[in-house]
């Protein structure tokens, strides 16, 4: 494995350079050992992903990105969480295997990719046969998607901007579009589109996240153009769930809500590109998805998945 990933951190787009090993900590400001903030059955994902009885889902603490309306704020820009070894993170993916999950689901992973490369390669060892999921911000690197290949199954990146000025004011993500589209292009040549088993459940492939921002802030049109040039039979969930938070209200032009007539041109937009495999929202469910990261379940099992 190649330990230059952490002496020198190249795990994401920011290759900030630290030594990990040695205890630096980067823009990320995640330490060496991963840090865990919740491991749970997630009902509130896209229906390929949760199924019926939910994805296994963990969650780890800090993010390569620093986005101004993030949702899980209490978990990405603070240290919230405990950490987990190894021994103790292959426990976790074989503990939500025998509750039932349908995939062990890896959220916001990337500043601990080096590290979870081995525990996955200890719990398959182990007994873990799940589909494992890598749901991420869209800002790996290659070299770490490439340490990774053929121990993820379904890729689930985010997409959020076309346009790097607003990658960096929103996310802090410099280069964030060079960097994304890579990746999600590696992505895809590793797993390829979604295939579903007979219940309609994700075995592997690459589902894209993209959230809409007010003003067509997040550049979607081209977004998709360039999804639609990937491939026309991508996964697509093109969420409308955007509701400031943490310091968007330092933002105007993002401190509200998505409109209708924002949203739903979008719709055509795909229909007409020929998007067939695209999960919608509705726009009045922005609040569901909010989670309350000091409960073990920290998101109500009772609020509707991502995509209908």
């Amino acid at each position: 494995m190649n330990t230059k990933l952490l002496t020198e951190c190249q795990l994401c787009g920011h290759k900030c350079g630290v030594n990990r090993l040695a205890g630096q900590r980067g823009i990320c400001q995640a330490g060496i050992t991963p840090m865990v903030a919740s491991a749970c059955l997630h009902h509130g994902e896209e229906p390929v992903i949760s199924g019926q009885l939910g994805s296994g889902t963990i969650f780890f603490t800090h993010c390569v990105l620093r986005c101004v309306f993030c949702q899980n704020y209490e978990i990405s820009q603070a240290e919230k969480g405990a950490e987990a070894s190894t021994e103790q993170l292959v426990e976790m993916m074989l503990a939500l295997q025998r509750d039932g999950a349908h995939n062990i689901n890896l959220v916001s992973p990337t500043q601990y990719g080096w590290q979870l490369k081995t525990a996955l390669v200890e719990a398959k060892r182990a007994g873990l046969f799940l589909p494992v999921v890598y749901n991420t911000g869209g800002y790996d690197s290659l070299d770490l998607l490439l340490e990774l290949s053929g121990l993820i199954d379904i890729y689930l990146p985010d997409l959020k901007y076309f346009n790097d000025e607003r990658a960096a004011r929103y996310s802090g993500g410099e280069n964030y579009l060079a960097v994304a589209t890579a990746g999600i292009r590696e992505m895809h040549r590793q797993v390829g589109d979604i295939k579903l088993d007979q219940q309609g459940l994700a075995q592997k492939g690459v589902l894209v996240r993209h959230l809409v921002l007010p003003n067509n802030l997040a550049d979607t049109k081209p977004a998709l153009h360039f999804l639609r040039e990937l491939s026309p039979k991508i996964w697509l969930s093109l969420m409308a769930q955007y509701i400031p938070q943490y310091r968007a209200s330092e933002y105007p032009e993002i401190n509200r809500q998505l409109l209708p007539e924002e949203y739903n041109p979008l719709l055509d937009y795909a229909s007409e590109l020929g998007l067939e495999n695209v999960f919608i929202q509705d726009l009045n469910s922005a609040g569901q998805f909010l989670p309350d990261f000091s409960q073990t379940q920290p998101f109500n099992p009772a609020n509707n998945q991502i995509g209908t």
